[in-house]
């Protein structure tokens, strides 16, 4: 299905195996509400998918908020898009009768998904991010007591760097979050390794 009636042109899949947490699919620059089907599919085989699509152009490709340059975001932008997604996320579950979603966000998406938990964190119930960065520091830690998160990293990502990566890890877990940070020998593209290893994640959650 793919509708804007809520807000974001989207796809939904419903579940299929009950008692899976639906999973919040948001894709990477250039990306769109199609790319992290298969993969959601994979991760949590059975489970509700959905998919929004960014609604930020860069060079006519889709995003989830506006960046200045590469690494560097704008922060306003970024904090009103958050607020948006966490909208579409509530109308989202009120139409399609969805538990709390866990995000699984790639580059641009994860980092979407991390800023969602620095700022909304009552709208999650967990996350997998993909080659995230820390999207900002925050002026105060939010309470994610519990909350599981993973994330993929590449190390010879020449996009996110080490420290910045390890920064959004090590910020999580001062909120209390159940961190689980794996460092692939890939680069900005996922690895099979990344895909074995959220498989792994989500199996070990039921």
């Amino acid at each position: 299905m793919s509708t804007t009636d809520l807000g974001f042109v989207h796809r939904f899949v419903p579940v299929s195996t009950a008692g899976k947490p639906p999973l919040l699919l948001l894709h990477g620059t250039g990306g769109d509400e199609n790319d992290l089907l298969a993969l959601g599919a994979r991760l949590s085989p059975g489970a509700a998918l959905l998919s929004p699509r960014g609604k930020v152009l860069e060079n006519g490709m889709p995003r989830f908020f506006r960046r200045l340059a590469e690494g560097v975001f704008d922060q306003e932008d970024l904090k009103t898009r958050t607020l948006e997604l966490a909208q579409f996320i509530a109308r989202a579950r009120n139409v399609y009768g969805l538990d709390k979603p866990i995000a699984v966000g790639f580059s641009n998406g994860a980092n979407i998904a991390a800023s969602l938990l620095l700022t909304r964190p009552q709208d999650l119930a967990g996350a997998v991010l993909m080659r995230a960065m820390t999207p900002f520091e925050p002026s105060a830690l939010p309470d994610l007591a519990g909350m599981p998160v993973l994330i993929l990293s590449g190390a010879d990502d020449p996009i996110v760097p080490a420290a910045n990566r390890d920064r959004l890890s090590q910020l999580l877990r001062a909120a209390g979050a159940d961190v689980t940070h794996e460092v692939a020998q890939a680069g900005h593209g996922l690895s099979p390794q990344d895909i074995t290893a959220a498989a792994g994640w989500f199996a070990e959650r039921g």
